[in-house]
C-alpha cells in the first residue's frame, strides 16, 4: 500500500521513496502494533492509521459489535447500555459508521455498473420526525432480481390526511421535497440500471416524469397498490400475489431492523440527518453482512 505525506504542500510518498519507515508503537485501544513512517522532505512523521476513518478513536473494539446491535432494533440509548459506553460515544460512532457505510455503498454500485441490474423496484416509506404532524419519506430502490438495495434518500413532506391543517396551525407550512430526494435517489444508481431494464414501482402520481427523466429506455410498469396486513409492519400486502413483494419485503425489514422506523415505538427520530445515516449503515448491513454480497470487512 502506498502511503502519502499529511502535509498537503507535501507530494511525496512511499512509492517515490521519500517517504520511510520510522518504527512502530503500540495502539492502546486494539493492543495492534502500528507503523510509524516519516517524511524525508518536509520531516512529517505520521502512522498508518493517519489517513483512515478511526483517526484517534479511543474505543475501537466497539465499532463492529455497535455496527451490529443499531442494525438489530436497538436504539442508540440502548446500545449505549449494553456496550457500556456514554451515549454521545455511540452517536459520534454512528456519524462514523454511516460514513463507511456510505463508502462501502459507493463501491458496491461501481461493481454493479459492470453487471448491470435488469429489473429494479422503488417505492416511499412514510415515517416521521419528533411527530405524526411532520412525517418523511424514504425514498427506497432494490434489485428485484438479487434483493441488493441499490439506495435510499430521506426527504421532508407536507402531513396530509385529516393531520394536514393541524400541522400547518402548529408548526407552519412545511416545504415538499419528496422530487428532490427522488431526484437525488436515481441520480446515484442511474449507471448501474440497463438501458432495458424493467422498472416497476406503484401508481404513485409523481414517478413516471423522473422515470422517463433518468431511464427512459427502460420499460416502466405501475402497480395498483394493495391493503397491508398485519405481518411485516405493514409494508407486507394481504393480496395473494404482491408483484412488489421483493421491495415490500425489504421496506418490512427495514421497519423491523431500525428502531426508529417501527410502528407504535417511541424511539422517533429527532433530525433526517440522523436518520439517514442509520438507513446508510442498515443498507451495507443487508447488503454485506445479511446477503453477502462480498467479504469486505466492515
Amino acid at each position: 500500500m502506498i502511503y502519502h505525506c499529511p502535509k498537503k504542500s507535501c507530494d511525496s510518498s512511499t512509492k517515490l521513496k521519500t517517504v520511510i519507515k520510522d518504527g512502530v508503537y503500540l495502539r492502546k485501544c486494539d493492543s495492534r502494533k502500528i507503523q510509524r513512517f516519516k517524511c524525508k522532505i518536509c520531516g512529517k512523521r505520521f502512522s498508518r492509521s493517519t489517513h483512515t476513518l478511526e483517526y484517534r478513536q479511543k474505543k475501537r473494539r466497539i465499532n463492529y459489535m455497535l455496527y451490529k446491535l443499531i442494525c438489530s432494533g436497538n436504539s442508540m440509548r440502548r446500545c449505549s447500555r449494553i456496550l457500556g459506553v456514554n451515549y454521545k460515544t455511540v452517536a459520534r460512532k454512528v456519524d462514523y459508521l454511516a460514513e463507511k457505510s456510505r463508502r462501502r455503498q459507493e463501491k458496491l454500485l461501481t461493481e454493479l455498473q459492470k453487471s448491470k441490474v435488469e429489473r429494479m423496484q422503488f417505492d416511499d416509506l412514510i415515517t416521521l420526525e419528533h411527530t405524526k404532524m411532520k412525517p418523511l419519506s424514504v425514498s427506497l430502490a432494490v434489485d428485484k432480481d438479487r434483493r441488493i438495495i441499490l439506495g435510499a434518500e430521506v426527504s421532508r413532506i407536507p402531513a396530509f390526511g385529516h393531520l394536514a391543517k393541524k400541522s400547518v396551525k402548529k408548526y407552519g407550512y412545511r416545504e415538499n421535497h419528496h422530487v428532490r430526494g427522488l431526484n437525488r435517489l436515481f441520480f446515484k444508481i442511474q449507471k448501474t440500471i440497463s438501458k432495458d431494464a424493467l422498472i416497476e414501482s406503484d401508481e404513485h402520481k409523481t414517478y413516471s416524469a423522473l422515470v422517463n427523466q433518468y431511464f427512459h429506455t427502460s420499460e416502466y410498469k405501475r402497480y395498483k397498490g394493495g391493503r397491508g396486513c398485519v405481518a411485516g409492519q405493514g409494508e407486507l400486502k394481504r393480496q395473494v400475489y404482491d408483484p412488489l413483494f421483493t421491495l415490500n419485503h425489504t421496506c418490512a425489514m427495514m421497519r423491523d431492523s431500525i428502531n426508529r422506523l417501527i410502528r407504535k415505538t417511541w424511539c422517533t427520530t429527532k433530525k433526517v440527518s440522523r436518520l439517514q445515516n442509520h438507513i446508510d449503515i442498515f443498507i451495507s448491513f443487508y447488503n454485506h453482512d445479511y446477503l453477502n454480497i462480498d467479504l469486505t470487512p466492515i
